[in-house]
């Protein structure tokens, strides 16, 4: 009988990401969860297949509605669960802390207790946490590993290590079979153009087609980041739920190139066809706390499945600049926000 996995968030890059592999490398059905007004761009490539009604499906949910998540999963049997969904934008989270709060911590506790009364409570569940509940890291600590303490700058990193800890006390109060990522910076198509660099990509796209003067804005570009594609990240998701999970564990993930946003950004400069593009702080770029070395150790991660990421910084930086060249190509007009 094909497996079933439930993936929550999957129209983001991330859930899309991995609903593609899936898609690819599997036979297995795959259940989204969605909300109503979620747009479904990012599925174009499963959409578009022959099988996809056969394969693919999608239910209503929202993780502030305990309600919609039981309804949308009592009658499901999953032997994968990827938990993505989340308010995942740091920048955001100081405008919003509530809402953020509400949506990745309370929300994380709904869909486990929703997955805990379905007909499958021993689902393998995978709970998305990230590299941002380490925050501010003393440089002796770096590279971090899964030991080093937590020090949140944000209100969406204080979020994430109530997901991270939620994660854990579910494996361990219960006996689900969860396990939990601490991913560090991931990026590649698809990304939220919340996220710097997709920003700068968005942005040189738009100087390039003539939608926006030659001024690119940006916010810190001190701070220190290690690099992954989104693609090497959802395999590392497959790998971490198919090779002998273990319940209660935490891992982090992430790739193998580093530099600071501003050598990102160079580099974006440096693939456009526009010279001499200005450089602009913006003040309402800048956190007003920020997690400016993010490099991890994740040997443990590596040990464990044999993993490694497998996709160029360039590659990953030159296919999200042409990602946003053939939205705005397309006709889309996106604001620069």
């Amino acid at each position: 009988m094909k497996k079933k996995v439930l993936i929550t968030g999957i129209t983001g890059m991330v859930g899309s990401h991995l609903a593609d592999y899936i898609y690819k490398h599997t036979d297995w059905n795959i259940t989204g969860l969605i909300r109503w007004r979620s747009p479904l761009d990012n599925l174009q490539n499963i959409l578009s297949n022959s099988d996809c009604e056969e394969r693919l499906n999608l239910v209503y949910g929202d993780l502030r509605d305990g309600m919609s998540l039981r309804t949308a999963l009592h009658d499901s049997e999953f032997d994968y669960a990827f938990h993505l969904a989340a308010q995942s934008y740091p920048q955001t989270s100081f405008d919003s802390p509530i809402d953020t709060l509400d949506t990745n911590v309370q929300g994380t506790v709904r869909l486990l207790d929703a997955l805990k009364a379905s007909r499958n409570p021993e689902v393998i569940t995978h709970v998305c946490s990230s590299s941002e509940v380490f925050g501010r890291v003393p440089a002796d600590k770096v590279p971090i590993s899964e030991d080093c303490s937590f020090h949140p700058a944000s209100p969406y990193a204080i979020s994430k290590v109530g997901t991270d800890l939620i994660g854990r006390y579910y494996a361990e109060a219960f006996g689900m079979n969860v396990v939990v990522t601490r991913m560090f910076t991931h990026t590649g198509p698809r990304r939220g153009d919340v996220f710097a660099e997709s920003s700068f990509a968005k942005q040189i796209a738009l100087i390039e087609s003539g939608f926006q003067e030659p001024k690119i804005l940006v916010g810190n570009l001190e701070s220190m980041r290690t690099w992954a594609d989104v693609r090497d990240a959802v395999r590392a998701y497959f790998l971490l739920v198919t090779k002998n999970p273990v319940p209660g564990e935490i891992y982090n993930i992430g790739g193998a190139y580093s530099c600071t946003i501003q050598e990102m950004l160079r580099y974006l400069l440096g693939r456009s066809t526009v010279q001499n593009i200005e450089i602009c702080p913006e003040n309402k770029r800048f956190r007003p706390i920020d997690a400016d070395l993010q490099i991890p150790d994740t040997s443990k991660f590596q040990n464990h499945t044999g993993w490694k990421p497998e996709i160029s910084f360039e590659t990953t930086m030159n296919d999200l600049l042409n990602y946003w060249r053939d939205r705005i190509k397309s006709g889309q007009r996106v604001p620069n926000r």
